[in-house]
């Protein structure tokens, strides 16, 4: 059977396809973002420019994104929260209306208890209060909510490599 190349458009699901030395690019970019092309290109036996365009399709794809990773408290962010919600009926237009808002910065469905786990960035509580009460809440077909305020960031890593 033939190895997938990167530039197979889509695996059966649906999804970018990836190479190995796709996946190596990742790797090495997501133990240090600003890596530069030359090393990386070194490290996966490509010329600065093959490493240089590779990325940029992964980009493209949307198969990943190079940013900062801050802790939100020193960057002015003094309330997180994880909202779970239970809808009724189909889950994904209540996820697209909250892939509206700002405040939002990360939405899952699931199994379980609740049907969206969504983690909410504020400024202070009062925002966390609008956003959950005024704006998540009223979304139709939003049944209930309920919140788990963050205390303290012990851990955020992205650095779980790739398979």
């Amino acid at each position: 059977m033939a190895s997938r190349s990167a530039d197979s458009p889509r695996t059966g699901n649906g999804s970018p396809s990836v190479d190995a030395v796709s996946l190596a690019i990742i790797e090495q970019l997501q133990e240090d973002g600003r890596r530069p092309y030359a090393a990386i290109g070194k490290a996966v036996g490509l010329s600065e420019a093959a490493v240089r365009q590779r990325v940029q399709k992964l980009l493209d794809q949307g198969v990943m994104q190079i940013v900062a990773v801050t802790d939100p408290l020193t960057v002015g962010f003094r309330r997180q929260a994880m909202v779970g919600i239970n809808v009724e009926g189909d889950t994904d237009p209540v996820a697209e209306a909250l892939t509206a808002m700002p405040e939002v910065e990360y939405i899952v469905i699931t199994a379980g208890s609740f049907d969206l786990m969504v983690e909410v960035v504020c400024e202070d509580d009062d925002q966390l209060l609008d956003v959950i009460q005024k704006r998540i809440r009223t979304l139709p077909g939003v049944r209930s909510t309920e919140s788990f305020v963050y205390l303290k960031l012990k851990k955020q890593t992205y650095m779980w490599g790739t398979r």
